[in-house]
């Protein structure tokens, strides 16, 4: 398996009395699909799934898995802090029939390269679906490097994707010159072009959540076109949003982006709080400019 083209950490709509939003959840899952983007995430950050009960997250997969049947890959996340736990969500992946899965450090204990190996196995074993790791050291206090990555591939042939989330182009290179048969995927969204440039086919973005044509045109220039001209204007229009995400307040954004599309979010959960008024004006006008910048670009395709 591959994980070609641009992947959707799907954001959770919560009800009023900040249950989650079922309706609301399938809403976004079918203009998601409608939007053409490539696969799906679900219990991913962005989809606050540290924010949910055990329970709320075997329910989320089963459910997502319903709406979604085969149209487009779900990747199940199985993040916890315990490998237990982790198991258990990798577990519910391979009973719902979910494509692969999302396997990260566990945050806080921080182990070592080798030990991250033996809870990636360990996950593995459990689910024994294809398997894209998140390397996110700014999140998870730790990095997957060369150790890491030794290890659980001389074990399993599962092991076939990684977001790249560090934020250091030397890891880039490193993966790119070492490990030409890891499918890279950008998670550093600001370096996206130079993902694509490096070899890169895949993109985990929270923003494709609102404007997923726009990533997916970013995409295609890059990847299919390989027009990397063309991908640097579309790389430029979105510069103001990312940078603009960089500032606080992501997932509250992420979900505010879903609104001005007219679908059902709700607000956050604890211990986040609801995006600023005075955030949403400015927001809105980026998000807005953007779309026009891009579709001048790729002349409304």
């Amino acid at each position: 398996m591959n994980f070609d083209g641009i992947y959707t950490p799907v954001i959770t709509p919560l009800a009023a009395d900040g249950s989650i939003d079922q309706a609301g959840f399938a809403e976004v899952l079918e203009y998601l699909i409608d939007a053409k983007v490539h696969g799906i995430i679900v219990a991913a950050t962005t989809g606050e799934y540290y924010a949910h009960t055990a329970q709320e997250r075997y329910d989320l997969a089963k459910f997502a898995k319903d709406v979604i049947g085969t149209r487009v890959p779900l990747m199940l996340g199985t993040g916890a802090i315990r490998t237990e736990d982790s198991v258990e969500y990798a577990k519910v992946a391979k009973a719902i029939k979910a494509d692969s899965i999302l396997v990260t450090t566990p945050p806080y204990a921080l182990p070592t390269e080798q030990e991250t190996a033996v809870h990636a196995l360990t996950i593995d074993q459990a689910a024994d679906l294809p398997v894209m790791f998140y390397n996110y050291p700014a999140r998870m206090g730790v990095s997957m490097g060369k150790e890491f990555f030794d290890t659980v591939f001389a074990q399993s042939k599962n092991f076939v994707g990684l977001k790249e989330s560090s934020g250091d182009m030397n890891q880039l290179h490193m993966l790119a010159r070492n490990y030409p048969n890891l499918n890279i995927s950008c998670g550093w969204d600001d370096q996206a072009l130079e993902f694509f440039a490096w070899g890169a086919r895949s993109w985990v973005c929270a923003g494709s959540n609102f404007v997923p044509r726009e990533h997916i045109a970013l995409y295609e220039a890059c990847v299919i076109e390989k027009d990397f001209d063309k991908g640097r204007r579309i790389m430029a229009a979105m510069m103001p949003l990312m940078d603009y995400l960089e500032t606080g307040h992501f997932i509250q954004c992420i979900k505010y982006g879903c609104e001005l599309n007219g679908l059902r979010t709700g607000n956050v959960r604890a211990p986040l709080q609801a995006l600023p008024e005075d955030k949403k004006q400015a927001f809105a006008e980026i998000v807005q400019q953007l779309k026009q910048d891009v579709a001048a670009i790729t002349g409304g395709a």
